[in-house]
């Protein structure tokens, strides 16, 4: 597992969530909201926590 942290506009953050989800060989368990970056009005930071997607075998 990866734990990853997101930091950029809250458009910014939305379109790579989507990328992150389109992915069949990754698995997203958890988003976090937005939080608030200290000295910036614009941007935001997310915290995603992302594994392999295994194979199921047959």
């Amino acid at each position: 597992m990866l734990k990853v942290r997101l930091m950029g506009t809250i458009r910014d953050i939305k379109w790579f969530e989507k990328m992150l989800l389109r992915n069949k060989s990754i698995v997203v368990s958890e988003l976090s909201a937005p939080y608030q970056i200290k000295g910036s009005k614009k941007n935001r930071r997310v915290y995603a926590e992302v594994e392999r997607a295994t194979k199921k075998a047959k």
